[in-house]
């Protein structure tokens, strides 16, 4: 079967971090451009970041640049978000996604495979 899982979610006091996985099974992730998107209660996915095929073209949204980390790993066929001085306005559910192509980072409308998700609370 092929599907997208993240892991390594969880509850953190603010100013905590924590280590988001997205791992691939049944296919490679290495021709892909990987996302990560986050959606709070009540409120639309938004877009957090993205990594490029090669691994060497990174992005990310203003309000976690400098705090969010995006890394690939292809010989374990996984993508790591590194997320450092969480905020309780970081809470929500994280799902990452998977578009093809050199040049290509999915979308809010726009993956081939997408994850079911994994809860970030932060929280005192």
């Amino acid at each position: 079967q092929l599907q997208l899982v993240e892991s390594g979610g969880g509850l953190v006091q603010p100013g905590g971090s924590l280590r988001l996985s997205c791992a691939a099974t049944g296919f490679t992730l290495e021709p892909y451009g990987i996302g990560w998107f986050r959606q709070a209660p009540g409120k639309e996915r938004e877009w957090v970041s993205c990594i490029r095929s090669s691994g060497r073209s990174t992005a990310y949204a203003g309000s976690v640049k400098g705090r969010f980390t995006i890394s690939r790993d292809n010989a374990k066929n996984t993508v790591y978000l590194q997320l450092n001085s969480l905020k309780s306005e970081d809470t929500g559910v994280y799902s990452c996604a998977a578009r093809s192509g050199l040049y290509a980072c999915p979308s809010l409308n726009g993956g081939d495979y997408w994850g079911q998700g994994t809860q970030v609370t932060v929280s005192s």
